[in-house]
């Protein structure tokens, strides 16, 4: 088991290779819990992640080992980069074994740090083993989350929380592999035994959760998610005693809890974390973790690595939520000036146009007539409604969808 001293000189071996990230006060978060929320940046991180911590770490550890042809890993993206990252440091070569569905960003992002990219397997625990397999060829392989250095390594910004904030109560972390919250629970609970960690994970593959009722590492069905990054299937070994030793629990958060996350960090502190990396704040807004009132707490947001078309789409899916857009249809007369008469409504009641759309060819529809579907940008359900009341009130049949 990694041990707490194995963390102090992971430190030593990769400052200066890492970025120490900041944490910092959300007073906008800290008033939707009622406890001092504190946000640990590690999307600022080298590689857009905390994985370069743990991949620097290994590669040294591992340093008169490594033949020619370098190593090589397994990852959805972040560990990936992270290796991609370390080994051009280290000055060797690296190939990491990607999923089919691999985000193209992490794909662009780890050739574009030197390493040669193998696409192979539907799942990562397949990416793994196919990665294993190829480092009897002369790879040494670095292991995502099931290895003591890469533990070690990722403990690190436990170091860093209790340096910067020492009179933590709650650290609440992300969870795939497990690897993450394993180093950073053997830092804490070394310097402080009374903090809590939790773990937070999406519900669409709650295999930390699955193995801790089970006693070991399982398999468990599994869904599609905007939190890619954590979607790991089985939760490792060597991780899994730790949590079930200093981890209080892990709680599984729903999709528009996440989606809803990642927005709000956008919004109220211009933060772009990806969805694996907003996991823990959604797990600490939507009420999955309970918090002493004036404690301090600390949501780590583990990384930002998202493609771009990606945040379009969670970002209108958080207007939606929000009830910030409103989808309406309204039949008009087809002629001049109706639909000018009909906007200038729209825009009297401060609702922003995103999207138009006329259709003469509906059944039900006078051939005079055309219908006009609407996506307005508005406030909120209070603004939805005054809107629709004010069309209705001038005569328009109004059809919400």
């Amino acid at each position: 088991m990694v041990t707490p001293e194995d963390i102090r000189q992971a430190a030593s071996v990769i400052s200066g290779h890492v970025i120490r990230t900041p944490v910092i006060f959300s007073p906008t978060f800290s008033t939707m819990t009622g406890a001092n929320v504190y946000l640990k940046l590690e999307n600022l991180q080298l590689g857009g992640s905390f994985k370069v911590r743990g991949a620097q770490n290994a590669i040294h550890a591992r340093r008169n080992a490594i033949g020619p042809k370098g190593v090589i890993a397994a990852s959805a993206g972040n560990h990936a980069q992270g290796v991609a990252l370390a080994a051009r440091n280290a000055g060797i070569p690296a190939t990491i074994v990607m999923p089919e569905w691999v985000s193209v960003s992490k794909e662009a992002a780890t050739r574009g740090y030197g390493a040669e990219v193998i696409i192979h397997g539907t799942t990562l625990d397949e990416s793994i083993r196919h990665a294993m397999s190829l480092a009897a060829e002369g790879f040494s392989f670095i292991h995502p989350f099931d290895d003591p250095a890469v533990i070690a390594g990722q403990g690190t910004i436990g170091l860093e929380i209790i340096g910067d904030l020492p009179d933590a109560a709650t650290v609440v972390v992300p969870v795939g592999g497990g690897g993450l919250i394993a180093g950073i629970a053997t830092a804490v609970r070394d310097a402080n035994p009374g903090i809590r960690v939790i773990g937070a994970q999406s519900r669409a593959c709650p295999s930390c959760a699955a193995a801790l009722e089970a006693g070991h590492p399982v398999t468990v069905p599994a869904g599609p998610s905007v939190a890619d990054g954590i979607l790991v299937n089985p939760v490792g070994k060597l991780p899994l005693e730790v949590i079930e030793k200093l981890v209080e629990g892990v709680v599984l958060v729903d999709e528009p809890a996440i989606i809803s996350a990642v927005n709000l960090l956008l919004a109220r502190k211009k933060v772009l974390a990806e969805g694996a990396g907003a996991v823990a704040l959604a797990a600490l807004l939507s009420g999955g973790v309970t918090v002493e009132p004036g404690s301090t707490v600390v949501a780590v947001i583990s990384g930002g690595n998202v493609d771009i078309p990606l945040v379009d789409r969670i970002l209108r899916r958080g207007l939606l939520e929000g009830r910030r857009i409103l989808h309406i249809a309204v039949a008009i007369d087809d002629e001049a000036g109706a639909l000018a008469r009909l906007l200038g409504l729209c825009a009297a009641g401060r609702a922003n146009v995103l999207h138009l759309r006329q259709s003469r060819l509906d059944r039900d529809l006078s051939l005079r007539m055309v219908r006009v579907e609407l996506e307005l940008e508005t406030r909120g359900s209070e603004h939805n409604a005054a809107i629709a009341a004010s069309l209705r009130r001038e005569g328009y049949r109004v059809e919400l969808f």
